[in-house]
């Protein structure tokens, strides 16, 4: 059996139906899905992670100010353990560090990261550090989306949007593990105030990243010197079809295990976009579009076997099952919906026998 768990937001400053984070089984034989439990804590259990070694997760609660840890059981059932107050609003996304001593939260709001300690039993402990983004005015700052590592969890990639007070850019700490500070090698500004980058994807070799900027509606694809820890911008695509003359919101980047497709979701226009990634230069080709069948695909992800890919529908509470031909650069619908209130993060436990 394999397991997934589901961040589903709850509050209805949200418009949200959610009820805590879900936890399905997931069939080995029939790849169906069934809940086996439903765990409130705090509200809005958003985006989530696992400790390295797959014993814990851990959800900041968005627009809240929280973190909450939880065991996971033999059963893979969920345990409630802590939840801790970084001090920084809305918490949008967490990940632990190489030495597994620490999680990182950005905190959008915040306009900040944080170094969070991880105890001995896996609970969540003090803050050991945190650094801030200043805006354009004093007492303003800029909004930290995403901090994602590089291939290696040598630098931490930052990205912020702007929204009219602060920078959108892109940040590249080096981390120090040792007493958990950062050191910045590299500050990339989107050239375009109103592009507001969102979220990116690294890819397998280290050398290339690519970022989704939300209301750019466009793809940005760097070179990343990994010696230096810097960053260079080479190339701009759209996320929206050349035809499509309405708004949209891009909002997630991910790659295949290869690295050879890269893969966008775009609110509002309500799709996932497609490009191929030339594995000799990096540079990104358009493939094609596909419909999420459902409303404002806020989070995409691949299985843990890169076998199907899944599409969060946060506003039409369904999961959509797909399966990705990577020689074709196709997508294809397995048929497969998953009903779930309000879903805006999969993460999935490892493969265990049956």
């Amino acid at each position: 059996m394999r397991y997934a768990y589901v961040g589903c937001c709850s509050t209805k400053e949200r418009n949200a139906r959610g009820k805590g984070v879900k936890v399905f089984e997931i069939s080995d034989v029939t790849g169906d899905w069934k809940e086996i439990q439903c765990l409130k804590t705090e509200e809005n259990p958003s985006y989530q992670t696992l400790d390295n070694e797959g014993n814990y997760l851990y959800s900041v609660h968005g627009d809240f100010t929280m973190v909450s840890s939880y065991r996971i059981l033999e059963d893979h059932r969920l345990e409630y353990m802590n939840t801790v107050d970084i001090g920084g609003k809305n918490p949008v996304f967490i990940t632990p560090d190489r030495t597994n001593r620490y999680l990182i939260v950005a905190a959008l709001q915040g306009g900040a990261v944080y170094v969070i300690c991880r105890r001995e039993d896996g609970s969540l402990g003090e803050i050991a550090n945190e650094v801030h983004f200043e805006g354009k005015k004093e007492g303003s700052v800029s909004f930290a989306h995403q901090c994602i590592w590089d291939q290696n969890r040598e630098y931490l990639f930052v990205v912020m949007q702007g929204r009219i007070q602060g920078y959108g850019q892109v940040r590249v700490l080096r981390f120090h593990p040792e007493d958990g500070s950062f050191t910045q090698t590299d500050q990339y500004l989107a050239p375009n105030v109103y592009d507001e980058p969102r979220h990116l994807a690294v890819h397998p070799n280290n050398r290339w990243v690519y970022l989704i900027n939300e209301k750019g509606n466009k793809m940005t694809f760097f070179e990343f010197d990994q010696e230096k820890g810097t960053l260079t911008a080479r190339q701009n695509l759209p996320t929206l079809p050349a035809t499509y003359t309405g708004e949209g919101q891009a909002s997630a980047a991910i790659l295949n295990e290869q690295g050879n497709i890269l893969i966008g979701s775009n609110r509002i226009h309500e799709s996932i976009v497609l490009y191929r990634i030339d594995q000799n230069t990096g540079y990104m080709t358009e493939l094609g579009y596909y419909p999420c069948l459902g409303l404002t695909p806020r989070f995409v992800v691949f299985s843990p076997d890169y076998e199907k890919f899944y599409v969060a529908n946060e506003d039409s509470d369904t999961i959509v099952e797909m399966k990705l031909d990577s020689d074709r650069g196709l997508m294809e619908y397995t048929g497969r919906i998953i009903s779930t209130e309000s879903p805006v993060c999969i993460t999935f436990s490892g493969e265990v026998e049956s």
